[in-house]
């Protein structure tokens, strides 16, 4: 019974325990927990390291065996990291020429001589190397054990397969992607490859495109005529809705007449007095010289008035101002206007051919590009995102003005090709993609970023 008592455990047992113990981990300073302590059930050591690869692929210190917290700066650990640092780089250790875990055991005669010094002072006889490079060739960590005696063919063996269960759960915990460096050396081995690309990315570079920009844009009528007031005054009623077809002479709106209706009326009271009083004179002519020589002012003040009539009975029919011709009405709500006082000339309505529709473009100062006649203008308005029109530019201002966004802009017109013009309704809106000259790809690209660099250098 004593004897079964001390029996050593079996080193398989152990090794399963332990890769049982590793699949359970849940976070990589669990695991790494798990390889520093709980290894040493398998091979009798001083102490364990874990690095473990940084975002840079670099290896950082991860755990201490028998620390739950990692020691600072001391000198120790600032050598131990110049260590790691040479072993992470080391062609021995490297993913790519090791694709399975192959253990490297290490003495002081093994590195460069200015580890000797603190190998002497710090390691013992043996330090056991075990790499942790996933199935992906990409260096994930490393695990450091420090021996007082090297490790037999068999624990080695142990020690190798626990590594790669090592490897694989970390690699399923931090879930990272292979790092630039070690693409980087992938492609390094192959020149040709970076051959290949250097040569698609040239040729990629010089691939014309059209350069484009995009802008607001809405439908809107080139000839439209403009319907003023033609006095002042304040206005009573519409007697047309907005976007109402309207013929010619068809009433469209009134101006409120009852200031003009009551002058109208004391004229002609007046001119009634007026002819009166030179009818009265025209009598007393016959008997009176006085009569005679008053009755010339009499009839100018009779002409006077009556012209004044005259005058107002026209600026009454004006009152009710007329469709000049055939054309759909472009305004916004009556409620808008009703009552509102407005003075001589200023535009009430819009009077347009539904057949002259164009597009009106609001191009932005920062998105400007060369745009010539006929350049092609593409319409994609918001009640039809999947149905674009088609124009080609026929105007373009000189000197940016503000658009209805306050945002400094040029004022582009451009007119339907074909029948669009019958799909597009005066007053929709949406966005436009305007085409200019083909330039180079990598002009295309870096057109923007070069515009805010010398906005920012000012070179």
């Amino acid at each position: 019974m004593n004897a079964q008592a001390n029996t050593a455990p079996n080193p398989v047992a152990v090794l399963l325990h332990l890769e049982q113990r590793a699949q359970e981990a849940r976070s990589t300073a669990e695991l790494g927990f798990v390889m520093v302590n709980e290894t040493w059930q398998l091979l009798r050591y001083r102490q364990g390291y874990v690095f473990v690869s940084d975002v840079l692929g670099k290896p950082s210190l991860s755990n201490v065996s028998s620390l739950a917290v990692l020691p600072e700066e001391t000198p120790f650990t600032v050598w131990l990291k110049r260590l790691a640092q040479h072993l992470w780089t080391q062609p021995a250790v490297s993913a790519e020429s090791t694709p399975a875990t192959v253990l490297h055991l290490l003495r002081a005669r093994d590195l460069p001589e200015s580890f000797a010094e603190g190998w002497t002072e710090w390691m013992p006889m043996h330090l056991l190397c075990v790499p942790l490079p996933p199935r992906d060739h990409s260096r994930r960590g490393m695990l450091l054990l420090a021996c007082d005696t090297a490790p037999d063919e068999h624990t080695q063996a142990l020690l190798s397969r626990l590594g790669q269960t090592y490897a694989y759960c970390l690699a399923a915990l931090t879930n990272k992607r292979p790092t630039f460096a070690a693409r980087w050396q992938v492609w390094r081995q192959r020149p040709w490859r970076l051959l290949a690309l250097g040569t698609a990315m040239a040729l990629a570079c010089l691939v014309p495109v059209r350069l484009s920009a995009l802008a607001p844009a809405e439908i809107e009528a080139h000839n439209a005529m403009a319907i003023a007031s033609p006095q002042d005054g304040v206005v009573h009623e519409f007697l047309v809705q907005p976007n109402q077809m309207v013929q010619k002479d068809q009433p469209l709106f009134s101006l409120d007449d009852t200031t003009l209706r009551n002058r109208r009326a004391v004229a002609r009271q007046a001119l009634e007095v007026a002819r009166s009083e030179a009818l009265l004179a025209a009598q007393k002519a016959f008997e009176s010289a006085q009569s005679k020589g008053e009755l010339a002012a009499l009839n100018g003040q009779v002409q006077e008035k009556q012209a004044e009539v005259t005058w107002l009975d026209e600026m009454l029919e004006r009152n009710v101002v007329r469709a000049p011709r055939d054309g759909i009405a472009i305004f916004g709500d009556t409620n808008d206007w009703i009552g509102k006082p407005v003075v001589t000339g200023e535009r009430i309505i819009q009077l347009a051919d539904p057949q002259d529709a164009g597009v009106l473009v609001w191009l932005p100062v920062a998105n400007a590009i060369n745009l010539d006649t006929g350049s092609e203008i593409r319409l994609f308005l918001h009640v039809a995102p999947l149905s674009p029109l088609t124009a080609s530019l026929i105007q373009t201002s000189y000197q940016a003005t503000l658009s209805p966004d306050n945002i400094p802009s040029y004022r582009i017109r451009g007119e339907f090709q074909g029948g669009t013009s019958q799909l597009a309704r005066i007053g929709l809106k949406g966005t436009a993609k305007l085409y200019g000259e083909s330039v180079p790809l990598i002009y295309y690209v870096m057109r923007r970023p070069l515009a805010a660099l010398r906005e920012w250098s000012g070179l």
